[in-house]
């Protein structure tokens, strides 16, 4: 029984040594890639629109490149600003767009 006990005491105090062996500097927060639009995504539905508006409200449109690779990184998309998302959504190559224009 004293055999249990020493091991399980034994056990305790190396488990807590481990613990208090732990870095806890705080991590620097990761800044964000100004590439990528902020806010929600809006998805293009069928069917597109015939017409627009000429309204200016720029969109940063999520534009298919037809491009298809084995390997990655492979840009398949890329971000194109649109005058308003009624003109973003007419292309059939726009997945959606972010409610701002699109990051420089």
């Amino acid at each position: 029984m004293k055999g249990k006990v020493k091991i399980l005491l034994s056990a305790t105090f190396v488990s807590l040594l481990i613990v208090s062996c732990q870095d806890n500097k705080p991590t620097a927060p990761q800044t964000p890639d100004p590439t990528i639009p902020t806010g929600r995504f809006t998805k293009c539905t069928d069917p597109r629109p015939q017409a627009c508006t000429r309204e200016f409200r720029p969109v940063c449109s999520q534009v298919d490149t037809g491009v298809r690779c084995v390997t990655t990184p492979c840009p398949s998309t890329e971000n194109k600003t649109a005058p308003n998302a009624c003109t973003a959504c007419s292309n059939p190559k726009v997945h959606g767009y972010w409610l701002s224009a699109c990051p420089e």
